[in-house]
């Protein structure tokens, strides 16, 4: 897939939300789904929630098994139940390098792989974060993370919103109650569902409900179908 000195690099305009996140693992999975980490080298400690060392002794030996993603968080699960949460902040982005002297600019952090591989950490504004935890489930409870915004149902996002007598686009953004949603994702799906921003969120009907839902899978599924390449995306949107 990649040439022995070659850079891939996946970089997009805006902060990194649901549909780049959802990218960025697929890049990865396809580099470190079964790779055992051979080093975990540090250019910038900026970026790290945790103890360098901690996490170099967590890391080095252990096979990635999976991936996952749940919001705006992509998870790289290890071999021992835990997982490497990387959080993209305004600029994240990553990328893989074979030879140091194509390491991508901005690399904060390189994870070496047995394949030979480098999986870089880019960040220029050094916003992100790497940190280890001990389960998604404890990160999900510990960050108070609502349920995935592909996840949730028609039925959960009602039951979150039907009594809140506040603007329903600031519920939206709130990542307790649906993880994942941003600024332009918010407004394109209000957009789709026909409903202003503004409205108060106990005001919708359960039809408006189902509306709502039915857009924010379409402009999720769109977005990440297009790679969140946003040239591409239809014209209506």
């Amino acid at each position: 897939m990649l040439c022995s000195t070659a850079i891939s690099h996946i970089t997009f305009p805006l902060v990194p939300e649901l549909p780049e996140v959802e990218t960025y693992r697929r890049f990865l999975h396809e580099l470190v789904a079964g790779q055992t980490v051979t080093a975990f080298e540090v250019h910038d400690a900026h970026v790290l929630a945790d103890d360098e060392d901690t996490l170099r002794q967590a890391l080095v030996r252990r096979t990635i098994t999976d991936t996952s993603r749940l919001g705006k968080n992509c998870f790289l699960l290890l071999d021992d139940g835990r997982a490497l949460v990387l959080h993209f902040g305004m600029t994240g982005d990553v990328g893989a390098y074979r030879d140091p002297a194509d390491r991508p600019r901005f690399t904060r952090v390189s994870l070496h792989l047995g394949s030979g591989l480098r999986v870089a950490f880019v960040d220029p504004r050094k916003f992100g974060r790497i940190r280890l935890a001990q389960s998604i489930e404890a990160y999900q409870q510990a960050k108070k993370l609502g349920p995935d915004a592909l996840d949730v149902t028609p039925e959960q996002l009602q039951s979150k919103l039907q009594r809140r007598k506040v603007a329903v686009k600031p519920l939206l953004l709130d990542q307790s109650i649906t993880a994942g949603l941003g600024n332009w994702i918010v407004d394109e799906v209000l957009f789709q569902a026909r409903l202003h921003p503004e409205r108060a969120a106990h005001t919708l009907t359960t039809n408006e409900y189902q509306a709502l839902h039915q857009a924010i899978q379409l402009v999720l599924t769109t977005a990440i179908g297009h790679e969140a390449t946003y040239r591409q995306f239809p014209a209506d949107f």
